[in-house]
Formats: C-alpha cells, sequence, structure tokens
C-alpha cells in the first residue's frame, strides 16, 4: 500500500507534468506485483506454520499489522480503478478493482473487531502505540474507495446499499481511531519521546485524518443529490487536514531529533509513505472542492515528500534483502513505559 499510494496520489495532483500518468500506472502495477507477493507468502506462512502464525496474533506487538493486509487489497484495488485501466483496461480494471475491494473490506472488518478484542482479552500492553491505529483505519480506508466503484453501479437499491455502507464504515474507522489518538498523544507527554526506531511510526496517525478527509471528498463528488457536498466536504476537511499538519509537524520534529542521535533504517519507515498519502489525496479533493490554489500546491508539496519517503524506504528494505538483514523476526513488544523517562511536575 505504501507503493500504491504513490501511484493514486500522482494520478490526482492538480498539475500537469509529462509522463506523470504513465510513472503512476507503473507504481499501481508494482504495487499488485508486491501483493501478490504477499498474499502467496500469507497463505504459505499459514499453511505450514500455522503455530507461528497464531503466535503472531497473540503477540501485541505483530498482532495490528494484521490490517496493512487488508488496507494493501483494498488501496490496489483503488490504484486500479484509478490508472490501473489504462494499462488493463476499463471492463478487466472493474471486476479486478471490485475484487480487490471486496476482499479487502471483509479483511479490514475481521481485523477492526478481532484485533481490539484481542487486546482486550489476550494481550497485555501497558503503554499507547501508533501501531494500534492499523486495524481500525482499514475500514476507513474502504469508505474512500467505495465510492469509486459506487459511481459504476447504476442508480438504485446496489448503489445506495454500498454507499450506505461505506459511510457506515466512516463513522466505524473515525469514532475508534478517535479513541485512540488521545492514547497516543498522552504516552508522549507522560513517557517522552519514544526509543529512535519506533519513532516513524509516529506518522500513522495520520492516516484516520488524511483517509477520512479522502472520503468525504469521495462522497461529495459521488452521492447524487447531496446539497452543498463539496461544501460539507471542506467543512469536515479543512479543519481535520489542519490538524494533519500538526501531527505532521510533531513527528517530524520527532523523527529529526531521532535521525540525529543515530536512528538507523528500520520497516517502521514505510510509515513515510502512506499516511503522508492519505493527506495528499485528501488536499487534492480539498483543492478540487474549494478551487484554492494554496490547497493545490500543498499537495504538491506532501506528495514531493511521499515520493522522498518512499524512495528511503524503498532503498532501505532494498539493502537489507540484498545484504540478508531481512527479514528479520519480529521483536517483543513493549511490556511497560521505559524507566527513568516519566515527567514530574
Amino acid at each position: 500500500m505504501g507503493t500504491g499510494i504513490v501511484g493514486s496520489a500522482g494520478a490526482g495532483l492538480p498539475v500537469a507534468m509529462p509522463g506523470l500518468r504513465t510513472v503512476c500506472a507503473a507504481m499501481w502495477a508494482l504495487s499488485l506485483a508486491l501483493l501478490a507477493v504477499l498474499l502467496t507468502a500469507r497463505a504459505l506462512h499459514w499453511t505450514y506454520h500455522r503455530d507461528r502464525a497464531r503466535e503472531h496474533l497473540r503477540d501485541p506487538g505483530t498482532a495490528p499489522f494484521h490490517g496493512c493486509t487488508a488496507m494493501a487489497l483494498v488501496s490496489t484495488g483503488g490504484g486500479t480503478l484509478l490508472v490501473g485501466r489504462d494499462w488493463v483496461g476499463p471492463d478487466v480494471a472493474l471486476a479486478l478493482g471490485a475484487a480487490l475491494f471486496a476482499a479487502g473490506t471483509a479483511a479490514a472488518l475481521a481485523a477492526a473487531v478481532a484485533v481490539p478484542l484481542l487486546m482486550v482479552v489476550r494481550h497485555r500492553v501497558e503503554e499507547a502505540s501508533p501501531v494500534w491505529l492499523l486495524p481500525l483505519v482499514a475500514p476507513m480506508v474502504s469508505a474512500a474507495v467505495g465510492p469509486l466503484l459506487a459511481v459504476r453501479l447504476p442508480p438504485g437499491q446496489a448503489r445506495t446499499t454500498l454507499l450506505a455502507g461505506c459511510l457506515g464504515l466512516f463513522g466505524l474507522s473515525l469514532l475508534a481511531a478517535l479513541l485512540v489518538l488521545p492514547l497516543v498523544f498522552g504516552r508522549l507527554v507522560v513517557g517522552g519521546p519514544p526509543a529512535a526506531a519506533p519513532t516513524p511510526a509516529l506518522l500513522l496517525a495520520l492516516g484516520p485524518l488524511g483517509q477520512s478527509t479522502t472520503a468525504v471528498n469521495a462522497f461529495a463528488d459521488v452521492v447524487p443529490g447531496l446539497p452543498y457536498g463539496g461544501v460539507l466536504a471542506a467543512v469536515y476537511g479543512l479543519p481535520v487536514m489542519g490538524f494533519a499538519l500538526l501531527w505532521l509537524a510533531w513527528s517530524g520534529a520527532l523523527v529529526l531529533r531521532a535521525r540525529r542521535r543515530g536512528m538507523g533504517f528500520a520497516m517502521t519507515w514505510w510509515a513515510f509513505t502512506f499516511p503522508v498519502g492519505t493527506c495528499v489525496t485528501g488536499l487534492e479533493g480539498l483543492a478540487r472542492h474549494t478551487g484554492l490554489e494554496a490547497l493545490r500546491w500543498g499537495a504538491v508539496v506532501l506528495f514531493g515528500l511521499l515520493v522522498a519517503g518512499w524512495l528511503a524506504a524503498a532503498s532501505g528494505t532494498v539493502r537489507g534483502l540484498v545484504s540478508g538483514a531481512l527479514p528479520a523476526a519480529p521483536g517483543a513488544a513493549p511490556r511497560g513505559p521505559r524507566r527513568g523517562t516519566a515527567r514530574t511536575r
């Protein structure tokens, strides 16, 4: 999904750049190939190492990442509808996009229900982590992609049901994320900055903010007869994106602080991609509905950050694979707050 968002966000940029559409389609094709590898590896893991796969579900450090598979399915399906149709044709793109959306949405709902439930009844953690957002954001990705499919359905029960379901997914994800975000910020205030390697994961908080803004813009585009749809999207999206940019500044400052203290590459660097990409698509939609030049150029600037983040994460991953440092076994989840970091008044 970190690769596919580059193609999807680039396709919606409100500026014309020669060759950009072809590059975006190539990024979609790469994301589709990576998704096929991921699904194959996941299936083989459950087939031949079922005990280890179950341990991942019981581990509070790895269980939330099951939401990533759902997001990868849905976001790749959305990319198929946006840019993949240039290479595979509209009919194949619609069939493939619908299949990926359906499978990803089912996985997203399963992750949103099962992972928090496991956290309550099985896991034992004492400090909040941004990765808790991963299974909760997955339904929001479906809420943002669903309208792209709904507009291709004839008016009637099927279209209305899909749009209503997407609104339900929107509320499910947004309200659940609003429960977690204060815990993450409170952990930072009380416990101080995280260790170097997990610091980039703070950008995961951008996911529900940018993706929900993308979703409301998509609803405004396709819901028939919605009065002042663009205005409603702006009324929601502008304040939310304002907070998203504030969180980006906070987390970016902490990432730079960790980098000065010797932070090396870790797989958490992939947090530089999809969360930032959702903010790009959110700004693109707001620029489309408001006509504001500042939002157009804000989307372009954030897209530049997205490309830089993808290059950093992808190059580090390739180096790790070539050197044999990756894949590495998941580390143990933190058991509690680190000693000596609590604040006193």
